[in-house]
């Protein structure tokens, strides 16, 4: 409830401010805090709830976060034509506030991590101050801060990588290829983190890892050879989404499958800092070397090493270290 009045004040604020400045600390700043507070405090209250399963629950709770902008995108294009922007973020701030204290409202811990945070014993996992001291949180750290900076790297760029490949303003059975690849993405990146949650539920979390990021380096590299073709353009640009948009969903069920839940919220909550990694550097280090080269080939050959690096890791570091780990750990 707090993080979702704090993400709903920054809107109200953002449409007061006068400066540059002020948006930055407002929508940029205020605006983080608060939907940093709701993601992880949902995505570990689910995994909470369905601990065979937390691969999926994790990843349905992010396919909330990913697809949202679905519902709110036409809406908000039509106020924003009719009232100008501060209105509209005045208005949709209150939205978000009213929304999500309704739902917030339904929101509960389950019955039995309650009566062990009560009784104050550690059979539920381990604490946040031992978990920062283990090399097997820093390696999840690295690839998850990894991964988030080879996505990053490219999907920040879309429209800037469409314009220069001269496929932006082209139509696909009648609509722009630009407006169809950012839709189509915004949807493989729901889609794929309750899939691959849901897989690596069954099929093991290291594994899927491994195919997963496999799979976006597959994915760039075809993106790359083929960008000049519209049609190849947006499905391949979905495919990279599928390929990355996953780490949202297994890196939490990882650490809380090694970790334990009685400090999960807080344990993610670090974690989910490597996102933020990704995106100072993501975003800015892709620019720089587009800058400094004059095409985007440094751009994807450092996303496509990214990518290649972290499967090999998965599977050749985490996996044997993380089995380790939880065949000397009283909690697994």
């Amino acid at each position: 409830m707090v993080g979702i009045v704090v993400t709903g004040a920054s809107w109200v604020a953002t449409a007061k401010v006068q400066s540059l400045s002020m948006l930055y600390l407002t929508y940029g700043g205020l605006g983080g805090i608060g939907t940093g507070i709701v993601y992880v405090g949902v995505v570990s209250l689910l995994m909470q709830w369905f601990p065979k399963n937390r691969g999926m629950a994790a990843g349905a709770a992010a396919a909330g976060y990913g697809m949202g902008a679905m519902l709110t995108t036409f809406p908000i294009s039509h106020l924003l034509a009719a009232s100008g922007w501060r209105t509209t973020m005045a208005v949709f701030g209150l939205v978000m506030i009213a929304a999500g204290l309704i739902a917030a409202f339904f929101l509960k811990t389950p019955q039995v991590e309650a009566a062990q945070a009560e009784q104050g014993t550690d059979s539920a996992g381990y604490k946040t101050s031992f978990v920062v001291k283990t090399p097997l949180f820093w390696l999840m750290f690295f690839m998850m801060a990894t991964m988030a900076t080879s996505g990053l790297m490219v999907t920040s760029q879309l429209a800037q990588i469409a314009s220069d490949f001269g496929v932006a303003h082209l139509s696909i059975l009648g609509m722009a290829a630009l407006p169809l690849a950012m839709t189509l993405d915004r949807i493989a990146n729901g889609i794929t983190r309750p899939l691959f949650g849901w897989i690596s539920d069954r099929l093991g979390r290291e594994q899927t890892m491994a195919f997963a990021f496999t799979l976006e380096a597959i994915a760039l590299t075809c993106w790359l050879a083929l960008a000049n073709h519209p049609v190849a353009f947006v499905l391949l640009s979905g495919v990279v989404f599928l390929g990355w948009g996953e780490i949202f969903s297994l890196f939490p069920a990882t650490l809380t499958d090694t970790f334990g839940t009685r400090d999960a919220s807080r344990n993610y909550g670090l974690l989910y800092m490597a996102q933020g990694v990704g995106a100072i550097f993501g975003g800015p280090l892709a620019a720089w070397l587009h800058q400094s080269s004059g095409n985007w080939h440094p751009v994807f050959a450092l996303a496509i090493g990214g990518d290649l690096l972290t499967a090999l890791l998965a599977f050749v570091v985490l996996r044997p270290m993380r089995r380790r780990f939880m065949q000397s750990s009283p909690h697994a």
